[in-house]
């Protein structure tokens, strides 16, 4: 029975491709998300796996071309037109391909869109954090100069099978400065620096979020050197086959592993770096693909003391040495965000 949707959906199609060749955008337009319709009760039912694949690709391809007419109709496009010369002016850029293969010159309009989405992920500017800035945590600063400082510096000491980590997973409680230490990371490397969350990466278009990801990977390598940096990546990698786990967040999984696999790449020149409050949330594939993982703990003694000087700076205030000792070993169990709260909120 429900191939007769499929039937309905292929009969919209040919209506709305001719209109749309045609130039008659209003026309066209209904007629396309009718087919959608027709597409979208028909995978309800479609229980082959190939089928439904091939399905979801050409309602992807439909939905966007409906897209496209909708925004030409929204600027005061024409309706059905009569000259083809008033038609060829305003169709928009790309269209269903009927065929295999792929034409066109210059870049992919879909792959710029994309693209042009992630730029807002790129910090062209340096944040101004520096190592020094950075209290404590000697054993994560050291790891870090040794995967990003020094392949750039002394490239000659990685040759042959020695080469640097090509991912890092940043994992403590909250508020120890994971996501501080990425931006001194950004500050000292020279490298392109891709600071992405799972908004960035996460699209409502079916098949758009793997693009996302893959189109990030590919402008990182684009850009090499480079650093991806994923900031809660528990919220975009949490364990497969979870029962509120959906299909697109299955998908996305999928592609993260694949690109950081790099099969078929040359990532040399590209690191990934990810933080996390919870390590065990994350799905175990992905948790592997990390070759290095760094625990972030709470600060010590000495780094509280480092840290009330440093959220001070330049305020004025009659502390001594001694009042700051009494500070740090007062505050034990505090996080470096406690103690930013702590000094923005007293009147000292």
């Amino acid at each position: 029975m429900y191939s007769n949707f499929k039937e309905q959906a292929i009969e919209y199609v040919k209506q709305a491709v001719q209109e749309d060749n045609a130039g008659n955008y209003s026309k066209a337009f209904p007629l396309y998300m009718n087919a959608l319709e027709y597409f979208k009760t028909h995978l309800k039912y479609e229980k082959n796996p190939k089928i439904r694949e091939a399905i979801t690709q050409k309602f992807t391809e439909y939905l966007r071309r409906a897209e496209e007419i909708r925004a030409v109709l929204d600027e005061g496009g024409p309706g059905p037109a009569s000259n083809g010369d008033a038609a060829v002016a305003t169709r928009p850029k790309s269209k269903p391909k009927s065929g295999g293969g792929e034409g066109g010159d210059g870049e992919d309009p879909e792959q710029a869109k994309l693209r042009a989405g992630l730029n807002s992920a790129i910090i062209r500017e340096k944040p101004n954090v520096k190592w020094n800035d950075v209290a404590g945590l000697e054993s994560a600063k050291q790891a870090l100069q040794e995967a990003v400082i020094l392949p750039v510096k002394f490239p000659q000491f990685f040759t042959g099978k020695r080469r640097p980590w090509r991912a890092f997973l940043l994992y403590g409680p909250p508020g120890t400065g994971k996501s501080y230490l990425a931006k001194a990371v950004a500050t000292e490397a020279d490298s392109t620096f891709f600071s992405v969350s799972s908004s960035d990466l996460v699209s409502k278009w079916m098949g758009e979020s793997e693009k996302l990801v893959s189109n990030l990977f590919e402008m990182a390598r684009d850009s090499a050197p480079s650093i991806i940096f994923i900031d809660e990546i528990d919220s975009l990698c949490g364990q497969r086959g979870e029962g509120n786990e959906s299909e697109a967040s299955r998908r996305i999984k999928t592609e993260l592993l694949v690109q950081m696999q790099g099969v078929g790449h040359n990532d040399q020149k590209v690191l990934v770096l990810a933080a996390t409050n919870t390590p065990y949330a994350l799905d175990q594939a992905i948790r592997r693909r990390f070759d290095k993982r760094i625990y972030i703990p709470l600060p010590d003694v000495k780094a509280r003391q480092h840290m009330f000087k440093v959220h001070l700076g330049d305020t004025p205030h009659n502390l001594t040495e001694s009042d700051f000792e009494n500070l740090a070993r007062r505050t034990e169990g505090f996080s470096g965000s406690d103690i930013s709260v702590c000094v923005s909120a007293s009147p000292i």
